[in-house]
Order: structure tokens, then C-alpha cells, then sequence
């Protein structure tokens, strides 16, 4: 077996990126830190071929070297918005018909793997603070949350692994191939 040449991979440019047909998913970024983490959910939105990123309160914002480093260009390619507050965007992306979700572990949430996003619907995918989660405001305004199951010793995945994670599992249920 032979590993693929980047110019074998076929990649859209980042115009045609532009121009594609997007899943139907805004991912919201509720003061996460990390300049490392936010350049990785950024490229990993890119993977997917998300909407957009929606950046809130500390969230740093492109263009940074430090969200460089791990986003690898997809800051150009992604569509991204700022708002001071989590609050403030979850207003705007509800009056833009999306349903808002965070990714969260909370009293009725809602298991990742039994959980069907319908493909007529918009998403919007909150994913908190690497230390304290979605914001407990956020949290009283949400239409749902869904927890990713775990089954070891620790009590929750770092914010990129759970974007991957929930993106690729909406990804797959939408059929967006």
C-alpha cells in the first residue's frame, strides 16, 4: 500500500471550498482558550465542510500565529464571526434558524449516539471553556445538549477531540458525502 500525494488528494481550492455545499452546522466556540484548540476546531470545520465558526467572549480570533500553528490555513477558508458575548450569538444564530445545542454533560441530556439530526434543520454546536464547560447562561437558552457516552475513568474529552467527534457523527447521519 502507498500513501497519497497531496496532489493526488483531489482538495477543492479554497474558492471552490467557498462555493460547496455546506453542512448545515455552525460550531460556537463558548470562551475557549486555547489558541491551539481553536486553530484545530477551525481546521477541523474545514474537514467537515461546516458553515461556519462562531468565536465568543475570550475566544481568540484569526489571524494568529498560535491559530496558525494548528489550523494550517483553514482560517482563510472558513467563514468565522466575533460576538463579545456566547449570548449575544446564540441570539444571532437562533434568529438565523438554528437550533442550538451544546455539547455538554447536564441533567436530560441527550446521548450522542442515539441522538438523529434531521436533515432539514440548522445546527448550531456549542463546545464550552476547556475548564468549565458551556457557560451555565448558555446553558438556561439551549433547545437541547447532547453528552458524548464514555465508558473510562476520566470525565470528559478535550474540546478538539469532541468537536471530531460530534462533527463527523453529524456528518455521517446527515449523508453530506
Amino acid at each position: 500500500m502507498r500513501k497519497l500525494k497531496l496532489d493526488e488528494l483531489n482538495r477543492a481550492t479554497v474558492d471552490e471550498f467557498k462555493e460547496q455545499e455546506k453542512l448545515p452546522i455552525a460550531v460556537l466556540l463558548d470562551n475557549v482558550r486555547s489558541m491551539h484548540n481553536i486553530g484545530s476546531i477551525f481546521r477541523t470545520s474545514d474537514g467537515f465542510a461546516v458553515k461556519k465558526v462562531v468565536l465568543c467572549g475570550i475566544t481568540a480570533c484569526p489571524p494568529h500565529r498560535e491559530i496558525e500553528k494548528t489550523a494550517l490555513g483553514a482560517t482563510t477558508s472558513m467563514e468565522w464571526e466575533y460576538y463579545q458575548t456566547p449570548l449575544e450569538a446564540v441570539e444571532k444564530l437562533r434568529s438565523e434558524g438554528y437550533k442550538i445545542i451544546a455539547i455538554e454533560q447536564a441533567e436530560n441530556s441527550l446521548m450522542l449516539d442515539t441522538y438523529q439530526p434531521a436533515p432539514n434543520e440548522k445546527y448550531a454546536l456549542i463546545f464550552g471553556n476547556e475548564v468549565n464547560g458551556v457557560s451555565d447562561e448558555v446553558m438556561q437558552v439551549i433547545d437541547a445538549c447532547i453528552e458524548i457516552p464514555q465508558f473510562g475513568t476520566k470525565h470528559s474529552f478535550n474540546i478538539v477531540v469532541s468537536a471530531g467527534i460530534v462533527l463527523w457523527d453529524f456528518f455521517s447521519k446527515l449523508n453530506k458525502r
